[in-house]
């Protein structure tokens, strides 16, 4: 027994920061082009274009369209990559003013680039058109003009893939970052709606949002992530998961220690909680902090829902962890070991089922467990009509096939639909899919020491789970320490009107949310 704690003890073992503010990472060597590109613009037009075409020798798409700039017809030219810019906003706006329209004598900047930024330096015009704005070059001027023209491609706004809607909005976030953060705004309209901007990554800058309520939100949470995100050093961060990884307390544990989302109001009512958001570039889901084990239970739709609805099918959910994690672990340690707890009917009829059945308890819920896994990752990469197809009938005709030909039991293939739909229940995904790997642990611990194995498991379980923080703040709360105040929006949510008061268990610099008076009279 010792061995297995000391074994856990070490697998789960958190990082441990001495400091909020991380020691940086060895810094990663940057491409030649970008280790030359700190002198500055020239006032020569013909170097400056020679100097772009080093920088991006290799960028086929890089458009070059020379032009007289109105009044006086000085030689100049604009610079961008084909795939990144609007082309309607470079040919109708910007080159048509900038060659026809006249200019106030002595102006820094042209009429039409009114409001571009100037840029010096060849390191911030490299960036700059590499992130899809257009570039100024104008004969005579030491300072080229940075004209935001961006306009890759992009989807519309649609529901979220892996959170359905029941009564909320039914908009989900795209991969571009600034819609993302105007469809957050749209629900907290309020000055104290905090945006950060920053960027992560050496090689591919991501643009980084931190968005929460300036009077509200912690600051001693908030300034922790600012310093894990600055510690961060890496060629590129391609989607929110990477740098949750990234950022995380605790690399080996199995439970998500942030929140992520694809769904505007949701994250809304995280950060009106006092949560902090962060939207990353080119991702679809956003991801919240910090988390708790017990927020992956609770659903925006249960706020739309009368609240002993609510409140069922929050029981309903915990009801289904339990399910989805110990229910084949303790057939295998029934059958395996305790077999005197078993009614005589029922044991009469599990042992005719599995009359036939060559196979140990274990090897035979472990090999449709299994199967059940891999089926359902086939559901989820084949398109969805055909997914839906595979998930229906292969579970059907295997199940039916492996129970005729004597492979498994009845039973056993009654243990496994019954887990399959309890792990679906779970709203958050990556809550389900720590659930579905615990599962197999579970299952090993009940073969070999039983119902002992399975106390043993349920109390490394809370035990790890206690252990666990999310920027600092404990995972298990408001469970473990316990917030009293919480229990209103615990196991079961009460009326909204009760909950005058922010989650305790989320450092808050507020607490009250609501005021004292209600709408009804009662």
């Amino acid at each position: 027994m010792r061995a297995i704690v000391s074994f856990f003890k070490l697998l789960f073992r958190p990082k441990r920061y001495k400091s909020s503010k991380r020691p940086p990472a060895p810094p990663i060597p940057k491409p030649a082009s970008a280790q030359t590109t700190g002198d500055s613009v020239s006032a020569e037009l013909d170097h400056n274009l020679i100097r772009l075409g080093q920088l991006l020798q290799g960028a086929a798409d890089l458009q070059i369209r020379r032009l007289k700039v109105a009044p006086d017809g000085t030689d100049a030219f604009l610079a961008y990559l084909d795939g990144l810019t609007d082309k309607n906003s470079v040919q109708n706006t910007v080159l048509h003013n900038l060659m026809y329209e006249r200019r106030d004598s002595g102006a820094d900047i042209p009429a039409t680039v009114g409001g571009a930024a100037i840029a010096s330096f060849w390191q911030d015009i490299e960036y700059s058109i590499l992130s899809g704005q257009s570039v100024l070059f104008i004969q005579g001027d030491t300072r080229a003009y940075l004209i935001d023209t961006k306009g890759w491609p992009q989807r519309e706004i649609s529901d979220p893939q892996l959170e359905a809607s029941l009564k909320g909005a039914h908009q989900g976030f795209v991969e571009t970052a600034g819609q993302n953060v105007a469809l957050i705004r749209r629900y907290i309209a309020n000055r104290e709606l905090i945006v950060k901007q920053a960027t992560i990554g050496e090689r591919g800058k991501a643009l980084v949002y931190l968005i929460y309520l300036r009077d509200v939100a912690s600051e001693e949470v908030i300034a922790e992530l600012e310093s894990r995100m600055k510690a961060v050093s890496v060629d590129a961060v391609i989607n929110t998961g990477e740098l949750a990884e990234l950022i995380e307390d605790h690399v080996y544990s199995p439970f998500p220690q942030f929140i992520l989302t694809e769904r505007p109001d949701s994250v809304a009512s995280q950060i009106l909680q006092g949560r902090i958001a962060v939207v990353v570039d080119r991702s679809p889901s956003v991801l919240v902090a910090p988390a708790s084990f017990i927020a992956f239970f609770q659903s925006v739709d249960d706020y739309s829902t009368r609240w002993i609805v609510a409140s069922f099918i929050r029981l309903l959910r915990y009801a289904a962890f339990f399910v989805a994690l110990f229910l084949p672990a303790l057939y295998v340690a029934l059958i395996s070991f305790n077999y005197e707890v078993i009614p005589m009917e029922l044991f009469f009829s599990i042992a005719e089922t599995r009359e036939r059945v060559p196979f140990t308890p274990v090897v035979e819920a472990l090999l449709m467990e299994i199967t059940l896994e891999m089926m359902r990752e086939a559901g989820i990469r084949l398109p969805s009509p055909v997914g839906q197809t595979v998930g229906i009938v292969g579970g059907i005709v295997i199940g039916q096939a492996a129970v005729q030909a004597g492979i498994v039991s009845n039973i056993m293939v009654i243990i496994v639909a019954a887990t399959a739909i309890a792990s679906f229940i779970i709203p958050s995904y990556d809550m389900g899919a720590a659930i579905r790997l615990l599962r197999f642990l579970m299952m090993l611990l009940a073969a070999t020491f039983g119902i002992v194995g399975l106390v043993v498991g349920w109390m490394l379980l809370i035990a790890h789970l206690v252990r666990l923080t999310s920027l600092g703040v404990p995972y298990a709360s408001p469970l473990a320490p316990f917030r009293f105040a919480d229990i209103k929006d615990l196991f079961i949510r009460f009326p909204l009107w009760t909950m005058k008061t922010r989650p305790k268990s989320i450092p808050t610099r507020q607490s009250v949310r609501q005021g004292k008076k209600r709408g009804n009279r009662w």
